[in-house]
């Protein structure tokens, strides 16, 4: 699974040309004295910076920024600074994203990777094959407002009239916006429970004259063991998975 993730990552940065054309890494030229000199092929540098921009393409084309956000808001939300660490959230990102996705990439894989592999795609309806799949999964997310809005900040309104039309240039940018809302709806539904419990430590603490005492040091083991009562991270990653239509 993951080699076709960075396969289908290549797919879709790779300029069509390079594919097209064949890669020569290195060419060799010979000067009139008998030296020769090497120099790399613009289409081995396309490649080298398709491969840069894969983890971008992780986090803006898949459903990692809704998932890194949500735990990020979560961890604040309890009181707690480094624990779970940012490695530890980006790793249950990354494979959450991976399971999120994997109807997706399963789809791209047999209409598109493995033809292509095959040969019995060319390159250029392997691109195109595999931009669909997730093109829809991009479309699925995206609220037509943000969609509306950099299609208007583009000057495209007269150009497309169906959302399918609009190209990912547009598309990707609407989607994170609206990735970045939906993660900012459940990041503040999970905020309350714990402020309320923060609110009530506070009023306590403050009628029985405590007010030189931190709220958020008596809070935290409560919020700590309010979250493990409720098998809170069973819910948040069930929450995660019903917000993209998983399991409805």
């Amino acid at each position: 699974m993951f080699k076709n993730f960075l396969l289908l990552g290549l797919f879709l940065l790779t300029p069509l040309e390079a594919i097209a054309q064949g890669i020569e890494a290195v060419t060799v030229s010979t000067n009139a004295d008998g030296d020769q000199e090497y120099s790399m092929t613009l289409q081995a540098l396309f490649i080298m910076s398709a491969l840069s921009l894969i983890p971008a393409f992780i986090m803006m084309m898949t459903s990692f920024t809704r998932i890194i956000v949500v735990l990020s808001i979560l961890r604040q939300a309890i009181g707690l600074q480094q624990s779970p660490s940012n490695q530890i959230l980006i790793g249950i990102s990354l494979f959450l994203s991976m399971f999120i996705m994997a109807p997706v990439f399963e789809e791209v894989n047999e209409t598109a990777l493995q033809p292509y592999l095959e040969e019995t795609m060319t390159s250029k309806q392997a691109f195109e094959a595999a931009k669909l799949p997730m093109r829809e999964f991009m479309l699925s997310q995206t609220r037509v407002k943000d969609l509306e809005t950099f299609v208007r900040i583009g000057g495209y309104e007269d150009l497309y009239d169906d959302p399918a039309d609009v190209p990912l240039t547009v598309l990707i940018p609407a989607f994170v916006t609206s990735e970045l809302k939906t993660a900012f709806q459940i990041g503040f539904m999970l905020f309350i429970p714990f402020l309320i419990l923060d609110l009530v430590v506070a009023s306590i603490l403050m009628a029985m004259g405590m007010m030189m005492l931190s709220p958020m040091i008596v809070s935290l083991p409560f919020k700590l063991m309010l979250f493990v009562l409720v098998d809170g991270w069973n819910l948040i990653f069930g929450t995660i998975a019903t917000s993209f239509g998983m399991g409805v």
